[in-house]
């Protein structure tokens, strides 16, 4: 590869915090996606009655833990986008791939600093504790048992529409590495 070629193929990468915390969000969110779908299909009486109280507990902490997490990478990653330039697509994308793109990617960061906070305020208003690892976090809004269980359905909705929204990204990559190969994939690439 020529220098001018490996400055071409620099340039239109994702700046390097920006891919590290990318691929930190996709490695946290398949866990806490894994968690949530878990204990919305257990329940918590079924969770407790498979997994017993100490299970029980974990799967509750390490979901609201991941959720804080998400809320903190996200928040970084806002920051980097705002920070770094975003590279234009070389060969350019065909405009409704561009729509396509930019609608999921834009969905993707609404839906992923929104989710965690729905589940903060749910978790709050339910009166139940707010938790990251073993640490102990303010609730964000007064209990309330009614807006608990309207949020809570709310943050299990936007879950699915999560899975919806990642299942497209994931989609999308995929056709650009093995169908198109047209170098998008190693926009965000780590190496």
């Amino acid at each position: 590869m020529s220098l001018i070629e490996s400055h071409r193929s620099e340039t239109d990468r994702y700046a390097y915090p920006h891919r590290v915390l990318h691929w930190l969000v996709a490695a946290v969110l398949l866990f806490s996606l894994a968690s949530g779908l878990t204990l919305g299909y257990l329940g918590f009486e079924g969770a407790m009655e498979r997994l017993g109280r100490a299970g029980t507990d974990f799967l509750y902490t390490a979901h609201k833990s991941l959720g804080v997490a998400i809320l903190a990478l996200m928040t970084l990653r806002l920051i980097t986008r705002l920070l770094y330039v975003v590279p234009d697509h070389d060969p350019p994308l065909h405009p409704f791939q561009r729509i396509l793109s930019t609608a999921v990617h834009h969905l993707l960061y609404l839906a992923l600093l929104a989710q965690p906070m729905l589940g903060w305020a749910a978790t709050a208003s339910g009166d139940f504790p707010v938790q990251f690892l073993y640490w102990h976090l303010p609730g964000v809004v007064p209990v309330n048992e009614a807006l608990s269980e309207r949020l809570f359905e709310w943050h299990g909705w936007l879950g699915w529409a999560i899975l919806g929204l990642v299942t497209l990204h994931i989609a999308g990559a995929l056709f650009h590495w093995l169908i198109r190969r047209d170098k998008v994939m190693e926009r965000m690439s780590l190496f």
